[in-house]
């Protein structure tokens, strides 16, 4: 059997996260300070349902040494619901905090991947 499916209804539920212009310029400025340091190599975004990704890369044939996620609840009103910042190696959660700040002192105070 087939089923009806409102185009509106399905939209609504998939809520795309995008990072802000200010968030961008806040993680391209770390990017590019780790970058002359010989630290990372490649950086990649991915926007799915419900998140925003910026992942580091110390090579682009390796997995991703690092990504930082931006995640935004879905239930709520929309002025109550506030973004939520994740540091992530692989699948490990390192660190999680409401704002973006945290993560990248974080990740100027010299966190590195070991091994």
């Amino acid at each position: 059997m087939s089923s009806l499916i409102r185009l509106a209804e399905y939209r609504r539920q998939q809520r795309v996260v995008f990072f802000s212009r200010r968030e961008l310029n806040q993680l391209l400025s770390l990017y590019s300070r780790r970058v002359m340091r010989g630290e990372w190599r490649d950086y990649a975004i991915d926007h799915r349902t419900g998140i925003a990704m910026f992942s580091v890369f110390r090579s682009s044939r390796e997995r991703p040494l690092f990504s930082i996620a931006k995640r935004v609840p879905v239930t709520g009103p929309a002025n109550e619901r506030e973004a939520e910042y994740l540091l992530l190696n692989g699948r490990h959660r390192l660190r999680r905090t409401q704002a973006l700040e945290d993560i990248i002192e974080l990740l100027e105070s010299g966190l590195r991947v070991v091994g």
